[in-house]
């Protein structure tokens, strides 16, 4: 297995694995590396994914998340974004984070290209290491040490036709998150929110915290901070939703479907109607 970067924060090319085929623990351990370092990786024009398989390589990593926005005969586990064109996720297209609302946010998400239009339809990834570390010592201070709340009730308001949304997300209540946290395994500091989700800082007035939120938002779209994917058909991205936000350009006028696997720490608790998390249809 070889790796191959493609920027100077964050994205790497992987070769010589196919994930349609049951991986050993010596693969499974370089690709986790792989990804702690690079944040997103790209496995290029894969054979095209069952549902077993897909789940069967997402599993490696860590629990399989049960959706809450759901589609009548479709896999919970399964995430089917189908778009005619992409007028559908236009009031979506903004850098997030994965259902940072949960009180544990999915790891990862493992996400292959089905149905592409001829043209458009990329997903830009950006590093929050690097969007922090591009803040002055005094902004890095202040940020530090805050607090914010994180929803699904943004996105619930724009459920998608053809979805319907577990009942059990209705009662969840906004969660708090830190606004620069701590990866778990990499021990860097990095920026937690993101337009989706994040609704307001806690501890700042109103007008405070819309302010600061509106310059954090436009801050992580800086292009020093992303890489861009191309798709071809059958490409597989697997990023690290701790450490990076993405977004999908929703520049198309064909069909795009993709096929999506959550990832949650192994441990946690996946189900929808425990009362503590859900799911939301992202763009991505």
């Amino acid at each position: 297995m070889r790796f191959t970067r493609l920027t100077g924060h964050i994205g790497a090319d992987v070769h010589g694995t196919d994930l349609s085929q049951p991986l050993g623990p010596k693969e499974v351990r370089e690709i986790r590396e792989g990804l702690i370092e690079h944040l997103v990786l790209f496995f290029r024009e894969q054979r095209m994914l069952t549902p077993e398989e897909h789940k069967r390589f997402a599993g490696y990593f860590g629990e399989l998340e049960h959706q809450a926005f759901l589609r009548d005969g479709v896999d919970d586990q399964l995430l089917v974004l189908d778009a005619p064109n992409s007028e559908i996720i236009t009031g979506e297209s903004f850098f997030h984070a994965d259902s940072s609302w949960r009180r544990v946010p999915p790891l990862g998400a493992v996400l292959q290209a089905q149905i592409l239009p001829n043209v458009g339809g990329d997903t830009c990834f950006a590093s929050m290491y690097a969007a922090y570390e591009a803040f002055s010592p005094q902004m890095r201070s202040f940020l530090d040490g805050l607090e914010a709340y994180h929803s699904i009730e943004r996105m619930a308001a724009k459920t998608r036709p053809g979805y319907r949304v577990h009942s059990a997300s209705g009662t969840l209540k906004p969660t708090k998150h830190p606004v620069v946290c701590t990866h778990p395994e990499s021990g860097r500091k990095l920026l937690n929110v993101n337009g989706n989700y994040t609704l307001r800082i806690d501890g700042l007035h109103d007008d405070e915290s819309a302010a600061l939120l509106t310059f954090l938002f436009e801050h992580v779209k800086s292009p020093h901070f992303q890489v861009r994917m191309r798709w071809n058909v059958g490409d597989v991205a697997f990023w690290d939703n701790r450490a990076c936000l993405h977004c999908a350009i929703p520049d198309y006028t064909e069909r795009r479907r993709m096929q999506r696997v959550s990832v949650l720490p192994f441990g946690v608790d996946t189900r929808v109607d425990a009362g503590v998390d859900a799911q939301s249809v992202d763009a991505v």
